[in-house]
């Protein structure tokens, strides 16, 4: 007995030029299949509101971040009009992090 006859016997042998088998498929009146499409259609279409701009835009207001976000719109006021040092753009001052922290407790709790 060889090798490969001893793993074929324990596995089944599966060849690359053998013929595909056809499933054999009962046919559904044509009723049905247009009943079901205009369903699919519907659920497709339905998307729950994404809640992550109106937590992120609440949390930017909070006593916590809205000095952060004040600090943040003057550093791009200086910049944008060309009063900030050459290269700067604002990076530090950034407030993602104290909106972020605010809003994934928050976001978390809403999502299914």
């Amino acid at each position: 007995m060889s090798l490969s006859s001893l793993f074929s016997s324990f596995f089944p042998v599966v060849h690359a030029d053998a013929p595909e088998e056809k499933e054999v498929k009962e046919e559904q009146p044509a009723e049905e299949e247009s009943q079901e499409e205009p369903q699919e259609e519907a659920e497709e279409e339905e998307e729950p509101e994404d809640p992550l701009p109106a937590l992120q835009e609440e949390c930017a207001e909070t006593a916590k971040c809205a000095p952060l976000a004040k600090h943040f719109q003057h550093c791009e006021e200086k910049v944008n009009a060309g009063q900030g040092y050459k290269g700067e753009d604002c990076v530090e001052e950034f407030l993602m992090h104290c909106v972020n922290g605010c809003v994934a407790p928050k976001l978390f709790s809403k999502l299914k």
